[in-house]
């Protein structure tokens, strides 16, 4: 597994305060998010990549555990129970493994594991071998070791397709993965290519080894409406000539439902207009809501009669 930097792919310090991370991140979401980025291919893949060290630093546990083990974080709680296992007699809790088969440590921080002769090298996070990984860790495929000689199940992959307005709202979806039925509750606010996991939920292990897990991607369909950055909705409306010059009242699409909005006089084409708390959902943040802002764009008259000629061209004048 590639060591990936959580705090440099966010652009903060390991120091860096919970308030700065989610900041860090809002930031680089809107400015990589794929509905943004239709002509860069490589948008998608850093959005998602943003995400996941979202994932991992925003959460304190998870980030005590990537600090201490790296790119070996998901497998901390069976490091410490092999690092007690070696304290209390070494590595002889291994089942399926025959008599001189075992870990042994050369006193360098270095791990080995012999069989038949053969020797399997190499240093991850805390001097743990490559081997050490793949018996425990997440491997392309599925495969690989549990406690005991079990082995773990694939992990399995899916797309779930909401539209907008089904992302704004907590509800429930049924997945139908493998010829089993998964019911899941979907937060408000996830945002398209939102990568969750399902532990679990994969293929089942094998001689007493763990489950994998499902991995869900969402896929957010463009709106007709809103077009969203983040947790901001944005919404172009059309005000005419007359409404922009004299002011008046005009309709507004919500997510809620319709609003009427006061238009000053004087309104220039692409004035814009922020409603707060019209926006969309944060994720998993109860009560807290992105703002709309509302672009008003100004149509003007087509095929004037002969007096609308006139009335401009005396207003043309006066203003001469």
């Amino acid at each position: 597994m590639a060591y990936i930097d959580y705090y440099k792919v966010l652009g903060v310090d390991k120091s860096a305060s919970q308030d700065d991370i989610k900041k860090a991140f809002r930031k680089l979401a809107r400015k990589y998010h794929p509905d943004l980025n239709p002509n860069d291919p490589s948008a998608k893949e850093k959005f998602q990549a943003i995400n996941e060290a979202n994932e991992v630093l925003s959460d304190p546990e998870k980030r005590k555990k990537y600090d201490e083990y790296g790119e070996h974080w998901k497998h901390a709680d069976e490091f410490e129970a092999q690092k007690r296992a070696q304290q209390a007699g070494g590595f002889g809790g291994f089942g399926g493994f025959g008599q001189g088969q075992g870990f042994h440590t050369d006193g360098n921080g270095t791990y080995w594991y012999s069989s038949d002769g053969q020797e399997f090298t190499g240093h991850g996070a805390d001097g743990f071998s490559d081997f050490f990984e793949e018996l425990f860790g997440h491997r392309a495929g599925g495969r690989a070791g549990g406690s005991h000689g079990g082995f773990r199940g694939q992990d399995y992959q899916t797309e779930l397709h909401l539209s907008l307005r089904d992302a704004a709202q907590t509800h429930k979806e049924v997945l139908n993965i493998n010829g089993k039925q998964v019911r899941i509750t979907i937060p408000a606010g996830v945002a398209n290519g939102q990568v969750i996991k399902l532990k679990g939920y994969g293929a089942e292990g094998m001689n007493g080894g763990p489950a994998g897990d499902l991995y869900i991607t969402f896929v957010i369909a463009d709106d007709p409406v809103f077009k969203r950055l983040g947790d901001d909705l944005f919404e172009d409306v059309i005000i005419d000539l007359y409404t922009a010059l004299l002011g008046g009242e005009q309709l507004v699409n919500t997510l809620d439902g319709q609003v009427k909005l006061k238009v000053k006089p004087g309104t220039q084409p692409d004035s814009k207009v922020r409603l707060k708390g019209k926006g969309f959902p944060v994720y998993k943040q109860e009560g807290q809501t992105g703002d709309l802002i509302v672009t008003y764009r100004v149509h003007l008259p087509e095929n004037l009669s002969e007096r609308q000629r006139d009335l401009l061209q005396q207003m043309k004048n006066l203003n001469g």
